[in-house]
């Protein structure tokens, strides 16, 4: 294993000192170290921490950091084969990518596939890379630096560590906020005031294990939920596609604060469509609790005149279960879109459990659910 102090330290040294990125979960030790000790930029998506690197190597003619997990990978297609690439402007960014869904490990199934394909995209995206893990030692990567990715870095190319799990030892930092109501428990109240006809989009990460491991408890099956245990950002927008097609039927949108933040359009383009059946549920702890906890920029942002401007009809607030009981009778009610912002603690159960039906049974269930089967 390697020391995240080490590797930080090392690339201080060759005046590498800028990060950016979205936080993963494997790379949590490295992430909490420059949150705690560096210069970091925590991205809404990753192709936006893309194009921040970009300006700060315009600025400064230093290599940037970018950190990311390997399913943001998708996010930085574009940008690195129109701005960053050797054959556009040649500006040279080292990427620390977590590795989830690696072909042996047992890993969720939402990163299996991008778990495959991820040295082939690196590959074809021109990005040298090498593979660090529980194995691997500080020396190796910094004589890969030495001896090969400072070179091609100096040459405009851009370079990759892969991280695997357990490469780098533990650090952590403490994370909290101070609210008092839980996510889970917010999930469950919410959940109870639905009736059986109205359906839920979840969103990435704890919220969907969540909303799983309640239905399970009650016995109530899961055709009224589709869970999106991948494709963060976008549940806001596969609800939308539902809400227009269903119209008889009322869809409530479970999101998240990174997951709003990180395709924010979404907002604008809902707003615009303005389908009167439409519920969108923000559970804000203002941080990525799924992947470690570490912020997001939701504090500092007006939620309801950002919603609103958007096009959303109203904004309903709860931060406590008192706030909650008393506006989610008007907020379902109401006519979409709306938005309920429900401010949440940062934690979880350590033993919450992962959905144990597969993407295409949750699928098959959600449809004929639609469908009145």
């Amino acid at each position: 294993m390697i020391d995240v102090k080490d590797f930080i330290n090392y690339l201080k040294e060759n005046n590498i000192n800028f990060f950016c990125g979205v936080p993963d979960s494997q790379l949590s030790s490295f992430c909490d170290y420059i949150e705690e000790n560096e210069n970091n930029v925590i991205a809404t998506n990753e192709g936006n921490a893309v194009a921040i690197a970009s300006g700060y190597h315009l600025t400064t003619n230093n290599f940037p950091i970018v950190y990311l997990q390997n399913s943001g990978l998708g996010n930085i297609v574009n940008p690195v084969t129109s701005l960053t690439h050797q054959k556009v402007y040649s500006i040279p960014i080292i990427y620390v990518i977590g590795w989830r869904g690696q072909p042996g490990i047992h890993d969720e199934p939402q990163h299996k596939k991008q778990g495959e394909i991820t040295l082939d995209l690196l590959e074809l995206l021109d990005i040298s890379y090498i593979i660090i893990n529980k194995d691997s030692t500080f020396d190796y990567l910094k004589n890969t630096f030495k001896n090969e990715f400072l070179d091609k870095l100096n040459a405009g190319e851009s370079v990759a560590v892969v991280v695997s799990k357990g490469a780098f030892e533990e650090y952590n930092i403490p994370k909290s906020n101070a609210n008092t109501l839980t996510r889970e428990k917010a999930i469950q109240i919410v959940s109870d005031y639905l009736t059986p006809n109205d359906m839920i989009v979840s969103t990435t990460g704890k919220s969907s294990r969540e909303l799983f491991e309640y239905r399970e408890a009650k016995s109530q099956g899961h055709g009224n939920d589709f869970l999106t245990v991948g494709s963060m950002g976008h549940s806001s927008s596969i609800a939308l596609g539902i809400a227009i097609n269903n119209p008889s039927k009322k869809i409530f949108c479970f999101d998240g604060d990174g997951a709003v933040l990180m395709h924010m359009g979404a907002l604008a383009l809902i707003g615009s469509k303005s389908p009167k059946n439409f519920h969108h549920v923000m559970f804000n702890n203002s941080a990525h609790e799924s992947v470690g906890g570490l912020p997001t920029i939701m504090v500092d942002i007006n939620i309801k005149e950002l919603v609103t401007s958007c096009g959303y009809e109203k904004v309903f607030n709860a931060r406590n279960l008192e706030e909650l009981n008393e506006v989610l009778p008007k907020f379902i009610e109401s006519k979409g879109p709306v938005f309920l912002n429900i401010d949440v603690d940062i934690s979880s159960r350590t033993n919450l459990g992962r959905p144990t039906t597969t993407p295409i049974e949750n699928k098959n269930d959600f449809m004929k659910k639609l469908k009145g089967e």
